[in-house]
């Protein structure tokens, strides 16, 4: 519904976050500043889920929507956190 295409926009541009925050961190001249933007792109990842969580909560999504958008979340941020800790070590 027009009501919350906002919400829908907010997610897509989480989502777009996430990518571009890891592009323009590896243009960075340093691990140190490169591990800052995929910290960005956590938090980002974060607000997908939060995105998602109210459009089930209001019936805009089906639960094994929801719950395969989690399991995406789940693997991207596991590899966000790995490629965070090579950096840092």
């Amino acid at each position: 519904s027009k009501d919350y295409r906002h919400l829908a926009e907010q997610i897509k541009r989480a989502g777009l976050s996430v990518a571009l925050n890891i592009a323009e961190g590896s243009a960075k001249n340093s691990d140190k500043d490169f591990n800052r933007y995929l910290g960005n792109s956590l938090g980002s990842t974060i607000e997908v889920v939060a995105g998602l969580e109210i459009a089930m909560s209001i019936g805009l999504i089906t639960k094994e929507d929801f719950d395969k958008g989690l399991d995406l979340y789940q693997n991207i941020t596991n590899q966000l956190g790995g490629l965070s800790k090579k950096l840092k070590s």
